[in-house]
This record gives structure tokens, sequence and C-alpha cells, in this order.
């Protein structure tokens, strides 16, 4: 029996496609996908991963780069589901040679991708590929009129920054209400001591936690499975990755949504 790795973010979502799946003739693997999820693979590849885009789209493209990287899961088809057009777009640029395909349409797209695995698979050098030529704020968000707490933030980091639209205002007092937040960390102490008080501080806004790279010189302990790691078990969900300049790289957070019901 063909085994299927299944990525989606809503754990009862991914049951119910899961039942879909083995109604086919699958075995389907749908548990959360995390950094382990890709030791497992590479130990034991899969026939084809199916990744839901309906939540979180980019959640899922960062999960099929990775499994393109990675020289043991490289050549295993990958399966968009679903999403919105615009979004899945995106992602059809970037790796045109994947399927894509409706949940409706999944018997038939699941079966032509496992008898066409891609010969030649295309693989992005990191995952910042993505937003290359991108200028930093649009990557960061930074939207007219909007205020921005930095929080942690090196000296001079407002100059990078350079040219902000119409009506932004950019604070270094901790804890007023922003519409989105900078907070640099510098380890892992310093998020896990304080990222309970900084994600009850944002209310509604947006929350960027940005470590130093480890090519930058700045010694620390933190990488992008450890910060998602601390933020996922304070009750935030990142979407979205950026590369900040040199040194700095970052993760966008939310608050995740309580359950329906």
């Amino acid at each position: 029996m063909q085994q299927i790795r299944l990525i989606h973010w809503n754990a009862a979502e991914a049951q119910e496609r899961a039942t879909w799946l083995r109604a086919s003739g699958y075995e389907v693997d749908p548990t959360p996908f995390a950094p382990s999820s890709l030791r497992a693979m590479r130990e034991n590849p899969p026939g084809a991963v199916v990744i839901d885009l309906g939540r979180l789209p980019s959640q899922g493209r960062d999960a099929a780069i990775l499994i393109r990287k990675d020289t043991a899961t490289r050549h295993v088809p990958l399966v968009f589901v679903d999403g919105a057009p615009a979004k899945v777009a995106r992602i059809r640029e970037i790796l045109p040679d994947a399927v894509y395909a409706s949940w409706d349409q999944i018997g038939d797209a699941l079966a032509h991708a496992i008898a066409h695995p891609p010969a030649d698979p295309i693989v992005l050098g990191s995952l910042f590929d993505v937003y290359a030529g991108t200028p930093l704020l649009k990557k960061l968000g930074i939207a007219t009129g909007s205020k921005v707490a930095l929080i942690g933030a090196p000296e001079g980091f407002e100059d990078t920054l350079s040219a902000l639209p119409d009506g932004v205002v950019l604070t270094r007092e901790a804890g007023v209400p922003c519409d989105l937040t900078l907070w640099f960390v510098r380890s892992r102490a310093e998020l896990e001591r304080d990222i309970a008080q900084v994600s009850a501080s944002i209310g509604s806004g947006g929350l960027w936690i940005i470590w130093p790279k480890r090519s930058s010189g700045v010694s620390s302990d933190l990488s992008q499975a450890a910060v998602r790691e601390v933020g996922l078990a304070s009750g935030l969900v990142d979407y979205k990755v950026c590369a900040v300049d040199a040194t700095w790289s970052g993760l966008r957070f939310t608050r995740r949504k309580p359950p329906a019901g």
C-alpha cells in the first residue's frame, strides 16, 4: 500500500482528509508537521506529499521547499490542494513542477503525481529565495499610517527601514498598542522568558520575532526551528519568514484562533 504524507494545519480537518485518502487505498500519515517530520521522511520517504493550502499557505509552501532541499526527499511528488487562487498562483510560480488540485480531484491528481515523479525537481537555495528582490518594508508588512514597535532592535535599525510609508510611527517603548511589533531576541533563554509578556502586549497587532542568523557572527543559540517551537508553545502561529538583513532573520506570528464551538 502506497504511503502518503498529509500536511494540514488543522488537526480535525487533517483526520477527515486522511479518511478520504485511505478510502482510495493509501496509507496516510496526517500527524502535525514539524522539523522532526523531515527526519522521519528522510528515513522512509513517502510515495507522495499532499499539502493543503486552505490554511496557512505560506507554511505549506515552506514545508514543500524544505522537502525539496533534502536529497532524500527531493524526488517525492508534491501535491498542493485547494487554497486561495492568488496564493496558489504565487506558489506555482516557484514550484511549477508540483501537482495542483482541489480535494474533489485528489484521487486522479495523486495517482498522476505518483506515476510521474519529477525527474529534475526544482530546488530553492533557501526559504528566503521566495522573497528575493522584495523591499524590506513590504516583507515586514509595514503599511501606511501604522505604528510599529521596535523591541530590542540594534542601534540605528531605524535607518535600515529607510523611507517609511506616510504616517508610519516607530517607537522603542515596550507595552504600547501597535499595529506591528518587531522583537529582536539574542538567545533562547531571553525568548522563553519574555514571550508571554511580549505576545500579551501586541493585542490584535502582528508580531515579528527576529533572531541573529548563524552566518552573522553574532553569538546566539536560536534558529528558525527553535523560534517556531517556542512561539507555537505560547499559543502563536507563524505564517511568514523574512531575511531582514545580513544579520537578522524573522518569523511573523499571529495569535492562534480558538477552536470553533
